[in-house]
């Protein structure tokens, strides 16, 4: 990278923690004030900072209008494709990648199991909302008001003797799902069939996205499935960061 586009660019996390003059900004680039001084008006002239009347800088319009378009551009499952695979051959599993559109929860993406004995599933299928583990995750981070909204509405079948049974039942839930950023399926929609899973965040903190892993209890327990979790949550965050550009440390 030039120097001069270096330069540049390193104004913009300066002013991101406030309006800074431009002797502040020459200061923290380690440059003359006229070097500031035509870096910023560049900056200035392509929107991305604004000069205010006190003759302090701050970022300007045109970069969250940027950043928010490229956040709507963003495939959550190009991005998040080539972890699902690391994780499917990592674990051997059916890995699952779920949106919540249009009051469904769908499967967009899906990774088959090595195993020979397989769950059923299909891509733009929606799955059982009251029980799947990804449909948990993605209703858990809306706010109370439109978490009761949906559980109140939805029908409860009871697939299996391990289905929640009401809207009073499903609330609580979310809201366990909600605190500790992990779910679980373990038998409420085919009895033969467990899932854990884990979000994937945006670039504000909300749900975008749930994966999870699925597997007949016939290849492996209950129990043994949720020793996965450390590695599911993992991959889930490696996607966040990917897909919102953070640099948040993976859990432990």
């Amino acid at each position: 990278m030039s120097q001069t586009v270096d330069r540049a660019l390193s104004i913009l996390p300066l002013l991101a923690e406030g309006p800074a003059d431009l002797g502040q900004v020459a200061t923290r680039l380690d440059v003359h004030k006229s070097t500031a001084l035509r870096l910023l008006r560049t900056l200035h002239d392509h929107g991305l900072v604004y000069r205010q009347s006190d003759q302090r800088y701050r970022l300007g319009a045109r970069l969250f209008a940027l950043a928010q378009e490229a956040a709507e551009h963003l495939d959550v499952r190009e991005i998040a494709h080539p972890h699902l695979v690391a994780l499917n051959e990592a674990c051997g599993h059916t890995v699952h990648l779920a949106i919540h559109e249009d009051n469904e929860v769908l499967y967009i993406d899906k990774v088959e199991s090595r195993y020979p004995v397989r769950m059923y599933s299909r891509i733009g299928k929606p799955v059982a909302i009251t029980v799947a583990a990804v449909a948990k995750l993605l209703l858990a981070d809306l706010s109370e008001p439109e978490r009761r909204a949906i559980a109140e509405r939805l029908d409860y079948p009871r697939y299996t003797p391990r289905s929640t049974p009401n809207a009073e039942a499903y609330l609580k839930e979310l809201a366990t799902v909600r605190e500790q950023g992990w779910a679980t399926d373990l038998g409420g929609h085919e009895e033969s069939i467990n899932c854990v899973g884990a979000p994937i965040r945006g670039t504000d903190g909300r749900s975008i996205a749930a994966l999870s892993v699925s597997a007949p209890n016939v290849v492996v327990t209950a129990e043994e499935l949720l020793t996965l979790l450390p590695l599911v949550r993992r991959t889930a965050e490696a996607i966040t960061r990917e897909y919102a550009g953070t640099t948040t440390p993976p859990a432990a």
